[in-house]
């Protein structure tokens, strides 16, 4: 019987760790400006790659729209593919959120209410506790890979 509750446990602060989202602190008009700037980078860039690619193989102006039309319609397929797998996440979050929600009920109405309410503080500490194991595992790779002086980089004026 207690390898059952143990395992419930741990799949329960599994299942409920995933469904933590980090807080959005840019508001849409500011999320909305930054989709704005990243298209107009990526226009920029793509126009930069064609005249160079222009330059590079001496291409025609027929050679020339039939790339472009070529790399819009891969900008397009590859959007489209990542739109299903979001919609593919959100469906797997969602499926994951109801398994957790329903293994609740059944400890619900398997333990008394303070058994319960035990059982809910020491899942939240045993998340808290990943969580912040996690965010140290994440700066540990990041100091080996270089990463934070790319980062302290970019954050500098």
């Amino acid at each position: 019987m207690k390898k059952i509750v143990i395992a419930t446990f741990l799949s329960l602060g599994t299942f409920a760790m995933a469904q933590q989202t980090p807080a959005m602190p840019e508001s849409k008009a500011q999320m909305e400006q930054k989709r704005a700037d990243m298209q107009k980078i990526r226009a920029q860039k793509q126009q930069q790659h064609l005249a160079e690619m222009q330059k590079n193989l001496n291409l025609n102006a027929e050679q020339m729209e039939k790339i472009r039309a070529m790399q819009e319609r891969s900008f397009a397929e590859h959007q489209n593919q990542m739109q299903k797998s979001r919609e593919v996440q959100k469906d797997r979050m969602q499926a994951m959120k109801l398994k957790q929600q329903q293994k609740e009920a059944e400890m619900k109405a398997i333990l008394t209410p303070e058994q319960f309410a035990k059982w809910q503080e020491s899942r939240q500490k045993m998340m808290a506790e990943r969580k912040a194991k996690m965010q140290t595992a994440d700066g540990m790779k990041m100091k080996r890979n270089g990463m934070h002086r790319k980062m302290d980089l970019q954050k500098k004026p």
